[in-house]
């Protein structure tokens, strides 16, 4: 008797029309508190998507204010396992060398296609090559017309961003014809461009801040940072907490008949 009082008081079916569903609280509770772990670990992994954003927001602000020239980095700071020196303002002193333009194939902007365009600079102090991308030019033009690069001319100083590309990043080989200028290439190679230029360039390019000399549009985000795998992660335990809620009420209703068409 105290088994059947207690079975009821677990138990309570609901209808509304031709759907039925029977509630037992016990098993209910559970799936809400699975569901609601889940939940809450896909809102954790969006929070560490936000703090990263948030610190290298914070980086970048830190580091635009006192952006030192680019040949006071010390020479051992220069590689891609340095954290410091992805989104590093720096400050450049020289001249374009215009003729040696590059045209980055394939790059977006408001989902048009276009170039991404890099100038060379010859640093004033101790001639150094660095490639700076300049932003986006247009790829739809008239049959036979060269994209507008909009050269610089003349010495300059500009401020520009350090870009260190994700090491699992796909590299795309070009076929590059080294005697037609602008050059044409699918990815920058630091190394192949080295071979191309004749000479050893500084081992990132930079990229242009806002209301720089030669700035084009700017398609790319002020902050780089990855937060793809969060934003998976969250994406996977979202629908981890559907899936438990989705099978429960499958399991303790005719919903299935009623999709099925069979009730």
């Amino acid at each position: 008797m105290l088994d059947c009082t207690l079975k009821m008081l677990l138990r309570k079916d609901f209808s509304l029309g031709i759907f039925r569903i029977r509630i037992n609280w016990l098993i209910a509770v559970c799936a809400l508190m699975t569901a609601f772990s889940f939940g809450s670990l896909g809102l954790w992994q969006l929070d560490r998507a936000a703090e990263k954003v948030d610190a290298q927001s914070a980086l970048e602000d830190r580091l635009s204010i006192s952006a030192g020239p680019i040949e006071e980095i010390p020479a051992g700071h220069l590689h891609a396992a340095n954290p410091e020196m992805q989104n590093r303002h720096v400050s450049l002193t020289g001249e374009y060398l215009n003729e040696r333009t590059i045209l980055i194939s394939a790059e977006f902007f408001d989902s048009q296609i276009g170039y991404g365009v890099v100038t060379p600079l010859r640093l004033s102090s101790n001639d150094q090559l660095v490639l700076v991308h300049r932003g986006w030019t247009t790829g739809i033009l008239p049959p036979n017309t060269d994209p507008d690069i909009r050269p610089f001319e003349g010495p300059t100083t500009v401020t520009a961003q350090v870009f260190v590309p994700d090491g699992n990043n796909r590299v795309i080989s070009s076929t590059i014809d080294a005697n037609q200028w602008p050059l044409r290439i699918r990815s920058l190679e630091i190394d192949v461009m080295e071979g191309i230029l004749g000479e050893p360039l500084f081992p990132f390019e930079v990229r242009l801040t806002d209301d720089q000399a030669g700035t084009l549009v700017r398609h790319w985000s002020a902050v780089n940072v990855n937060v793809n795998q969060n934003l998976s992660y969250s994406l996977q335990w979202f629908s981890l907490a559907l899936l438990v809620l989705f099978a429960s009420l499958l399991a303790s209703s005719n919903l299935w008949p009623i999709l099925k068409g069979t009730e």
